[in-house]
């Protein structure tokens, strides 16, 4: 088995299965920093050797900058070189109409820092109201950055054509874009993954497991409702209801639960080959903690879906009656069910 890799650019390679880092922030449960930083070097040396990460998650920066650095110490930098990081620039909602170039650039050094990398491999850049604040001037002085070698490629996340082709259009070279796609959510395919095969903007996907909803953990379990002990549970309990509810969601588990008996693989790995399967996907975000999930992980590149598996997925994805509109459109109602949940001045 080895694990599929994806060239977003001529000098940016990236596997194909990239290892998330949400679970390890704050408000998703304890964490175990010294054995989470452990583990990362089981992904590593499955050939997992992406991370992604953000300014505004907790700790996961540090951590990962410490697992660089281990490497670095235990194996000699040129095997630590070959981690590459994604990570998210996200200034607080409260300070966009004053965000400056100056404010960017300290985040951007911050990042360096807790990495402990001469140079942020890809930047990934997100702004909460477009119509706040300077924008297109900060996603220059990103572009200013790159070019003094602080930043090698930049992207954006939970975007739809809307708010990216503008950037594009003013000649922003952005390779890829992160937003949720899975078996229960496919706004993406609606209209960005045609706009991102004709931009040459890859799509790297999170929330493709649901956070662990799509998984044996919830096959033909009763409704659990909406009171969870993290925030992720929560989000992905309101995108099955706005896939078609509970009862929708089992048959679809139970007919990825056939489809996974049969390639004798974990549900999840199954979930995973969907979405990598899709027009422009270059990569799949899973979180996880630890490593222990992994063997999951790597299932998903033994499998291969049929016509026959093809066919029973879209039987049950075809009666779905959402999620509807654009890429990150319920998220960014902040009245909404959805997006009364974020949280939006984490960027401390």
């Amino acid at each position: 088995m080895t694990v599929e890799q994806c060239q977003l650019r001529p000098d940016h390679r990236i596997s194909r299965a990239i290892k998330g880092g949400w679970q390890l922030a704050g408000g998703h449960g304890s964490v175990d920093r010294k054995k989470a930083v452990a583990d990362m070097a089981a992904f590593f040396d499955a050939g997992i050797q992406t991370f992604d990460c953000a300014d505004i998650y907790t700790g996961v920066e540090e951590m990962i900058g410490t697992f660089i650095e281990d490497l670095r110490q235990d194996r000699g930098s040129e095997v630590a070189d070959r981690v590459t990081v994604h990570t998210k620039l996200v200034p607080n909602l409260a300070s966009l109409p004053n965000v400056g170039p100056a404010d960017i650039e300290a985040i951007v050094d911050r990042s360096l820092k807790r990495l402990r990398i001469d140079r942020l491999h890809l930047v990934q850049f997100f702004w909460w109201d477009l119509s706040l604040g300077r924008p297109y001037e900060i996603l220059q002085t990103l572009i200013a950055l790159r070019e003094k070698g602080k930043i090698r490629h930049l992207g954006v996340t939970n975007w739809d054509v809307e708010q990216t082709a503008p950037f594009v259009e003013a000649g922003f070279d952005l390779v890829s874009t992160q937003v949720q796609y899975s078996l229960l959510d496919h706004r993406p395919a609606a209209g960005l993954s045609r706009w991102c095969e004709k931009n040459d903007v890859q799509l790297l996907c999170y929330g493709v497991l649901a956070g662990g909803f799509l998984t044996e953990q919830w096959l033909n379990r009763p409704d659990p409702g909406f009171e969870f002990e993290n925030r992720s549970l929560i989000k992905y309990r309101l995108i099955i209801e706005e896939f078609g509810g509970w009862e929708l969601f089992q048959k679809l588990l139970n007919a990825i639960k056939a489809i996974a008996d049969k390639h004798r693989i974990p549900i999840s790995a199954v979930a995973s080959r969907y979405v990598l399967d899709q027009p422009q996907v270059a990569a799949v975000i899973i979180g996880a903690r630890y490593a222990h999930h992994l063997p999951a992980t790597l299932a998903t590149f033994e499998l291969t879906l049929d016509s026959d598996d093809c066919g029973k997925i879209e039987s049950i994805v075809s009666q779905r009656r959402g999620p509807a509109g654009p890429v990150y459109a319920l998220e960014s109602d902040r009245g909404g069910r959805h997006g009364s949940i974020m949280k939006y001045n984490l960027n401390a």
